[in-house]
């Protein structure tokens, strides 16, 4: 198979052809190969929007379905989303000039306590993949922080993530800070992490509770669709 691999000359693919090729690129976290594809589209004449939609969105999204239902893992899903995030690089400011259509911004961060941050950004990349404006805090987030974020950055979704029991029950500290403050309906909390479950998420006020990055992006585009809905004018 590698020989085969190796023959296969990107350049010389037709659209129908080099499209599926890139999925499988992605799928192998193939980075030089994402970056010659994309650019190759570009060359053609594709727009930076459904360069980023059907070869890399698309390509993540077979590679989120397969992580969800354990045939990939971690590691392999880390590489996957760094050759996206090579895609996105020459991507992101055509983007910015072609004004593509933007589902929303999103504050993500783990929480105060908590250092992990495999999860946290995986669904950062999934979601700017998707077409989403993700400000990533980090780790290690006292409430203060996403607060702050989400009115400096306009945001509509915060999104905490925690991997450890002992921190999980901040997620409610925050979510409580933004009810005292006024600010709890302005905004969409989505929360995530192995030891969570949707009865956690419910229990601590959070609109929803996702269990990996695939749902996570599916939940975010479902809550601006139902917000774009809302505020149409009647």
């Amino acid at each position: 198979m590698a020989d085969e691999e190796d023959d296969i000359i990107l350049s010389e693919l037709s659209d129908d052809e080099l499209v599926p090729q890139m999925h499988d690129d992605l799928y192998d976290g193939m980075k030089e190969e994402i970056v010659e594809g994309v650019n190759i589209l570009l060359g053609r004449g594709w727009t930076p929007y459904d360069v980023l939609t059907k070869a890399l969105v698309e390509g993540m999204r077979i590679v989120g379905i397969d992580f969800r239902d354990g045939i990939l893992f971690v590691p392999e899903v880390l590489l996957a989303a760094n050759a996206m995030k090579a895609g996105m690089t020459i991507l992101r400011p055509l983007l910015a000039e072609t004004g593509a259509p933007k589902q929303g911004k999103m504050v993500i961060g783990t929480v105060k306590g908590d250092i992990h941050d495999i999860g946290k950004n995986l669904v950062g990349m999934m979601m700017e993949g998707a077409g989403f404006d993700v400000v990533d805090l980090g780790i290690n987030n006292p409430v203060e922080n996403y607060i702050e974020a989400l009115e400096r950055e306009d945001a509509d979704i915060l999104g905490m993530s925690a991997l450890l029991t002992t921190t999980m029950p901040y997620m409610k500290v925050v979510i409580d800070e933004m009810s005292a403050k006024g600010i709890r309906e302005n905004y969409v909390v989505l929360v995530g992490g192995a030891p969570l479950n949707e009865e956690f998420g419910k229990a601590i006020g959070a609109d929803a509770y996702c269990r990996d990055a695939a749902v996570a992006v599916e939940t975010a585009k479902e809550f601006m669709e139902h917000r774009k809905h809302n505020q149409q004018p009647a």
